[in-house]
């Protein structure tokens, strides 16, 4: 159960559902007007938070940074609109609305709220204030009353239920100062800043693998042939003429030689290859949303019979 003193780690922050899913942010805390204790807590979901569901807070936990409750997130979002009042309190017959539609055993908790009533009240009107300035809750609701009765004889879910609305310690001071006469209100707006972060976008390697190519060349070869000269007999060559036999058969063999080509291979290096990394900057262009403050300045304007009414009233007073 969320105790008084974590509201503060509360107001604003993500709700989830038992699953791990975001419903919302926390805007409000309700209390028991009887037990003083929370009861409800506000979440804003929808699209830019346009739609506020209550939840049971009875059973809630804070766990880390976010508020984890035991319902599922179409259950909560499909909570009944219930309206708050100018004091912001619950009425009874929309409490009531409410612990029907979460499964809540409407006598267990007004059984449960008889049992803690003498206790000692956690917040009244004075410390909720408190609370408020030190940037932890904003009004803690008190016993209150429905038509003049004690809600304690008729409110079966313990009473109406207060409200601590998600009051910063910024707001709490703007009042203060609105109530010594400072008219002045600070105006805040957010701003956007843009950083960048290196991660992986790829990998790159050298990979080397052997292909076989056809390889044409023309080289020159050469090759021998016999060709049969004839010469006359003359004074020169008469005595080898007559040397041999007058009349005999006879051969004569010659060699003949051809080339061919021949064909080895080598391997040689041609090249080394190696890869280097080079940073390239451009430009991106990134859209985001903020929000800002805005403050303008509402005139009302009085008729004369209204003036009349009002310096009347002074008059009496």
């Amino acid at each position: 159960m969320i105790t008084r003193e974590e509201i503060a780690n509360v107001l604003d922050q993500p709700v989830y559902d038992g699953d791990g899913n975001k419903i919302g942010d926390a805007k409000h805390v309700f209390f028991d007007d009887m037990t003083g204790r929370p009861e409800w807590v506000s979440v804003k979901t929808g699209m830019f938070g346009s739609t506020e569901s209550f939840v049971p807070i009875r059973d809630a936990a804070l766990v880390q940074d976010h508020l984890e409750v035991p319902y599922g997130k179409d259950q909560v979002k499909g909570a009944p609109s219930v309206d708050v009042d100018a004091g912001g309190h619950l009425s009874e017959t929309e409490e009531h609305r409410l612990y029907d539609y979460y499964g809540i055993n409407w006598d267990s908790v007004l059984s449960e709220a008889e049992r803690t009533d003498d206790s000692p009240r956690a917040a009244g009107p004075g410390t909720a204030g408190a609370a408020g300035a030190a940037g932890a809750a904003g009004l803690a609701g008190t016993r209150g009353e429905a038509g003049g009765k004690d809600l304690r004889g008729t409110a079966g879910a313990g009473g109406t239920a207060g409200t601590a609305g998600g009051m910063t310690g910024r707001q709490d001071a703007m009042e203060r100062e609105a109530m010594r006469g400072d008219q002045a209100m600070t105006r805040s707006e957010e701003q956007m800043h843009i950083g960048v972060e290196r991660h992986e976008s790829g990998r790159a390697r050298l990979r080397k693998y052997v292909v076989t190519e056809e390889v044409q060349q023309t080289v020159p070869v050469t090759h021998e042939e016999v060709r049969v000269v004839r010469e006359p007999i003359t004074d020169a060559n008469r005595d080898e003429a007559l040397a041999g036999p007058e009349i005999s058969e006879a051969e004569h063999e010659v060699t003949l030689h051809a080339e061919r080509p021949v064909v080895e291979t080598e391997t040689v290096p041609v090249e080394r290859v190696r890869m280097t990394t080079e940073e390239l900057t451009e430009n991106e262009t990134v859209r985001g949303q903020v929000r800002k403050e805005r403050i303008e300045a509402e005139t009302e304007s009085f008729t004369e019979d209204e003036m009349r009414q009002g310096d009347k009233r002074r008059g009496r007073e």
